[in-house]
């Protein structure tokens, strides 16, 4: 039986071309595809895959936070990060949500067949250039150099808005895509900034892009 996998990215070229090689595989097959984290969190709902390869920096909801609800609603799932970001809150964020794996996408196919096939048989996966950063945010972490991060400070619930936000979208758009009212998102803004200790939309940006919960090319 082939390796059912889904793709989560939202370049198209990027997922068509990861179709292309992976499907020379004999063992692997792509049963969906998906443009971000809340088209990849139903489709593993709906195709059951064994492996989602899971780009981090998407719009919409990021790799991170699709991840932890893979993790929470398909837990036989496995995600394996694929991200140009060598970055460790990036890493951090993925392997801290559930990822198995996290492979950098300069690679070479092969590192990336091998870690498709690792992460789906119960292993896990790091490109070496990552191996480092996981390892030096661990030291940070341990010495409490790191600072609070927002996957400790922010509810799951938070995230979301604070990345819609730093994407542009306004106070009612963000209510609409999260089917609730435009006060609570404007608590939910709040309490953000309360807790985060910033005052505007501009610093709030930055701080979704350095945590990496959005990216300037998401």
């Amino acid at each position: 039986m082939k390796l059912r996998v889904v793709l989560a990215d939202d370049h198209q070229v990027i997922r068509e071309g990861l179709r292309t090689l992976i499907e020379e595989q004999s063992d692997m097959e792509v049963v969906a595809e998906a443009a971000n984290g809340r088209e990849a969190i139903r489709l593993c709902g709906e195709m059951k895959p064994q492996v989602v390869v899971m780009d981090v920096a998407m719009p919409d909801l990021n790799g991170i936070e699709a991840t932890r609800q893979i993790m929470a609603e398909c837990p036989t799932t496995k995600v394996l990060a694929l991200s140009m970001h060598a970055d460790k809150h990036y890493a951090a964020g993925m392997l801290g949500a559930g990822a198995a794996g996290y492979v950098l996408k300069d690679c070479a196919f092969e590192e990336l067949a091998d870690a498709i096939r690792r992460v789906a048989t119960g292993g896990s996966y790091l490109s070496p250039e990552i191996e480092g950063v996981v390892l030096r945010d661990y030291v940070e972490r341990l010495s409490g150099e790191g600072g609070p991060s927002a996957f400790s400070v922010l509810t799951d619930r938070e995230r979301e808005v604070l990345q819609l936000v730093a994407e542009g979208h306004t106070t009612k758009q963000i209510a609409d895509r999260l089917h609730v009212s435009v006060k609570t998102i404007e608590s939910h803004r709040q309490n953000i900034m309360d807790k985060l200790e910033i005052r505007s939309i501009a610093e709030l940006t930055k701080y979704a892009i350095r945590e990496g919960l959005t990216s300037l090319d998401a």
